[in-house]
Formats: structure tokens, sequence, C-alpha cells
């Protein structure tokens, strides 16, 4: 890790794994290796980065005005996929917090990143490793597709253990707020905060205003190819997927489908390229198995790929935020009967 920390420390950029996703880290000090961080993912510069730390202790060199809740919440998630909205310090490079006076910190359990910030003697400040409003990278290969050539170093951890970013929790306002669901379920927050809340947000790239949170783009986490989701519990919505696909099969699209173990025999016959996510209750390996998926359909030139929603519950609310995102909102219910001509739109 020695390379890595003295890379940091020169203004250089590494990718690193986390336990959540890759990420493209520089020093939390410099004003100009973190704007170059922006300029190599193509970031709009109102998108903040997070900025990740080794020990509790350094919590005060990166925030002010730290409530008590904060350093409460570090003892009990951290290190973990749980970033907090605090007051930024002065010694933070501005282009960090896009302008605003926060800063968004987290301590990764990830021991890549743990040691190469103790080695470098600097807080890191790391967005996911890949193009600005692509899926997120959860194996080497995805940073090398997006990022290989623009950085200095990429270090590969294998595939990351969530496959999801961290839950963000702003800490400035009155009342405790989520601002994006991740890798810490919300129930286990409320258990130490009752108060808590969290509504989805969809914000316009274009507002020109900084955001209090990486992940709140109407479009985001976006393969190239268009991306539809469709939800419905009930036993006619697996019917009414055969029949759309059946429809877009016979119009010539090609077809890539995410789709949980228990759904895999009601496609395997249809001549499509299908992604397995998991169990359908197993929501940690879905998550782990969501950005692989839609990455690897991205690259076989398709039409469309499709995926059933899942549970919002527990790591179910961050994967469907993901998936509300990288859709564009492109969500569609399939509990009552439909008319697949409805669906031209896909093939137009």
């Amino acid at each position: 890790m020695s390379l890595a920390a003295g890379i940091i420390q020169e203004g250089g950029l590494v990718a690193f794994p986390t336990e959540t996703v890759y990420g493209i880290g520089a020093s939390a000090y410099n004003n100009q290796a973190v704007k170059q961080i922006y300029i190599v993912k193509n970031r709009s510069t109102s998108d903040p980065i997070i900025v990740h730390i080794a020990r509790i202790e350094q919590l005060g060199e990166v925030a002010s005005e730290v409530p008590s809740i904060a350093f409460e919440l570090a003892e009990n998630f951290w290190p973990g996929p749980l970033t907090l909205v605090l007051k930024r310090n002065k010694n933070v490079a501005k282009y960090v917090s896009a302008g605003l006076d926060t800063v968004a910190v987290r301590m990764s359990r990830h021991h890549v990143p743990l040691q190469i910030i103790n080695l470098s003697k600097t807080p890191i400040a790391a967005p996911s490793a890949n193009l600005f409003t692509r899926p997120s990278s959860t194996i080497a290969q995805h940073v090398i597709d997006d990022l290989y050539g623009k950085i200095d170093l990429i270090i590969d951890g294998g595939i990351c253990e969530i496959g999801l970013e961290s839950t963000v929790l702003d800490l400035t306002n009155k009342i405790p707020t989520i601002l994006r669901p991740g890798g810490t379920p919300i129930e286990m927050l409320r258990e130490k905060i009752p108060d808590i809340t969290y509504s989805d947000k969809f914000i316009d790239a274009m507002h020109g205003e900084g955001m209090p949170s990486p992940g709140m783009l109407s479009k985001h986490y976006s393969p190239k190819t268009q991306f539809v989701i469709f939800s419905g519990g009930s036993p006619i919505a697996l019917d009414n997927l055969r029949k759309i696909i059946v429809y877009l099969l016979a119009n010539h699209k090609q077809i890539g489908l995410l789709l949980p173990d228990e759904e895999l025999s009601f496609f395997a016959d249809l001549p499509i390229q299908i992604q397995n996510l998991g169990p359908k209750e197993d929501m940690s390996q879905i998550a782990q198995n969501l950005f692989v998926g839609i990455r690897s359909l991205d690259k076989a030139n398709l039409n469309v790929i499709i995926m059933r929603s899942v549970d919002k519950k527990g790591l179910g609310v961050a994967i469907w935020d993901r998936l509300s995102r990288a859709s564009g909102q492109k969500v569609f219910n399939l509990d009552n009967e439909v008319d697949v001509a409805d669906y031209r739109w896909i093939i137009d």
C-alpha cells in the first residue's frame, strides 16, 4: 500500500476497493487533486465527494460542530457503510463539498482504504470509481473499463462485499435525514434514531447548485443500454412480463433480463440474455450482483435491459433507489392485465 500512499501524497489518484463499491481517491486536503477527480470522471461539480477517514478521532479534522449523535453513530456503525453529513472543517478541500459548507464523512471497513489513509497520513476524498452517472464499479475490471489510463493506480481487491454505496445521513438539521439509502439499512438506524426521516429526492443534473449528498440525481447509475424496471407481486405480473418480452422479440429486439433464482425457469426457453441475481429473499446477494449484472448486459449490444423490482425493505430500499435512478424512473406495474402494444415505445 506504500505505492498508493505515495501517489496520494504527491497529488495523484488511486482507485481501490471498499466494502461498498470501488472508489477513486485523492487527498481530501488537496484541492487540485480533488478537482482532477471531477475531470477524469466527467463529474458535475455540483455532486459532492465523500471523505474517508481511518479512525473516529479524525472526525474533528474534517468536520466542525460535530454533534454527540455523530460520535454515537460512529461507535455503532463504523467502520461500515454509513456516511454522515456534517459541517465542513476549513482544512478540507472546497471541491469536496460542491460549494457547500458541509462534508460527507465515512470510515470503510475494508483494509485497503484504511491502510492507504494511515500510510498517506491524510483523509481521502473518494467517490465511486466510474464515469459520472454510469453504474458503480464493484470489480476492478469495471474501473479499468471506465478509467484506465486516466488515473495513476488501480488496486484489484476482488468483488466488493456489499455492491451498493453507503447510506448517507444528514446530521446538520434538527431532524436527521437520510439523503441516500445504502449499505446500512434504515431499520438499523431507526433503532438509534427513532425520528429519522427519508423520502426519495430526484435532482436535475443541470440545476447548478451544490447537492448535499452524492447519489441524488434523477438519472444515475445508468447503463448506456435502455433500462426498464417492472414491478408487481401478483401471479399475473410474471405472465405480463413474459408477454411483453415475447412482443419485443417478435419485433427483432435483443433483450437482457436480470432475474432472481426463482424466476429463471419462467424465461429460460426464450432467446434472451439472462443475468442471475441470486435468491429472491437474499437482498445481500442481489445487491452484490446488481451492478455486475447491469454492466455485463450493457456490453452485450442489446436494445433493452429489463429487471423486476424488489421488495422495499432492508437493503431492498437501496436497491430500489438504484434501479429507479438507473432507469430514469422508467418503472411500470404489471399487476393488472396489460396491452403489449402500450410498450411500443421500447421498440421505437
